[in-house]
C-alpha cells in the first residue's frame, strides 16, 4: 500500500515539473507564431476578393 503513496507523490512532482517547463516555454516565446505574419501579405488579395463578393451578395439581397 505504501508503494501507491510513493508513486502518487512522484507523479505529482513530475506533473509540477512539466507544468513549470511549459510556463517557462510560454514566457520565452516558444509558442509564438513567426510564420503566419510573413505569408499573410501573400494571401491578402484573396481575402479582399472574398469580402467584396460577400458584400455584393448582401447588397443584392436587400
Amino acid at each position: 500500500m505504501s508503494v501507491i503513496y510513493i508513486l502518487l507523490a512522484v507523479s505529482i512532482v513530475v506533473a509540477i515539473v512539466f507544468f513549470f517547463a511549459f510556463v517557462l516555454a510560454v514566457k520565452k516565446g516558444q509558442y509564438d507564431d513567426s510564420y503566419t505574419p510573413s505569408v499573410r501579405m501573400l494571401f491578402e488579395d484573396e481575402l479582399v476578393k472574398e469580402n467584396a463578393k460577400k458584400s455584393i451578395q448582401t447588397n443584392k439581397d436587400q
